[in-house]
């Protein structure tokens, strides 16, 4: 029988409840990752909640529909930013019969949940627009103050985006950098409605403001299917960065003894990896020695490869052919 191993720190003994011997859930780094992701959602449900008030009531008393898009956009950025901290609450939980690899996955599912929150906002802007465009709804110029709380909320706008991105980066967060792109399009909203109302203004024509209102829509609808599809990758176990592979296969050709890795799977698990792979060794040790050279290359793996989960390892003797291997990947295949 070929040997089998799954190396860890300490034994794992499966009494389909988690044991303590288990890897720690939330270790220190892993709860201080939550707490950020916690303060940094909270800021921005605060910042967000002040913006959108401001640009909906001074956009409909100051008569811009595009104004007042822009604030139901921010409201958007509110529930994103409350599905951000409830995932995070999620993640914190302990693994458990229902899912014994933990929640982290919630990460991801949540962004994808995110983009339909997003399109729906976007969708609903551009279809209320077009409808006052083709009824030639008369629209009055607006006034001054639309323009002072788009250019507060352009300002506003930026810092929110740049602590989210950062935030999601030092965090591993999809959900924060995803916020973060979406209040980097928020700019981008908030620099064109500033436009429609000067164009407004010069030319003394209120259907422009409808039209620019019109156009936001459809950038926050782009905005959605662009997260949409930049999750796909994650929930179908794919890697976008084969350089990830590579580190594993350098990881393995490290370890004296560890020969021919293959059949090497890599997923990612929120801004962690799972990794398995298969390695041959000399048929004649034995299986504590086998387990011995898995085990190194487990820390191998774990010295070059950040954020690893669990690593996962086959052992086979030098030269052994299983034609049914259909999974995985080699260092020819990349």
């Amino acid at each position: 029988m070929q040997p089998r191993s799954q190396s860890h720190e300490k034994p794992r003994i499966l009494t389909g409840m988690p044991d303590a011997s288990l890897r720690p859930h939330l270790d220190a780094d892993e709860q201080s990752r939550l707490k950020k992701i916690a303060l940094v959602s909270w800021l921005s449900i605060i910042g967000n909640a002040l913006l959108a008030t401001a640009k909906i009531l001074i956009g409909m008393t100051a008569g811009s529909w595009a104004v007042v898009g822009d604030g139901i956009d921010s409201f958007g950025d509110i529930l994103s930013s409350v599905l951000t901290l409830i995932t995070s609450l999620i993640i914190a939980r302990p693994p458990d019969r229902r899912f014994p690899w933990g929640r982290q996955k919630a990460d991801t599912v949540s962004t994808k949940l995110l983009s339909f929150v997003i399109f729906f906002f976007g969708a609903q802007l551009s279809y209320s627009s077009f409808l006052s465009l083709i009824h030639h709804d008369i629209r009055p110029i607006p006034e001054a103050a639309a323009f002072v709380v788009t250019g507060i909320s352009i300002v506003a706008k930026i810092l929110l985006s740049l602590l989210l991105y950062r935030a999601g980066k030092t965090s591993g967060s999809a959900m924060l950098i995803a916020n973060a792109k979406n209040m980097r399009n928020d700019i981008v909203i908030s620099v064109v409605v500033l436009l429609g109302l000067a164009f407004t203004w010069i030319l003394g024509v209120g259907t422009i403001d409808m039209i620019f209102a019109f156009l936001v829509g459809l950038w926050i609808m782009r905005t959605a299917v662009s997260i949409f599809m930049e999750t796909n990758t994650e929930l179908m176990d794919g890697l976008d960065d084969k350089s990830v592979y590579y580190q594993v296969f350098d990881a393995v050709q490290a370890v004296p003894g560890a020969l021919n890795p293959h059949r090497v799977r890599i997923r990612k698990f929120a801004h962690y990896y799972l990794v398995d792979l298969d390695i041959e060794v000399d048929p004649t040790l034995t299986i504590a020695d086998a387990h011995q050279i898995s085990q190194k290359v487990e820390d191998s793996i774990k010295r070059r490869l950040r954020n690893v989960y669990d690593i996962m390892i086959h052992v086979e003797p030098l030269g052994n052919v299983e034609r049914s291997e259909r999974y995985g990947l080699t260092r020819e295949q990349l």
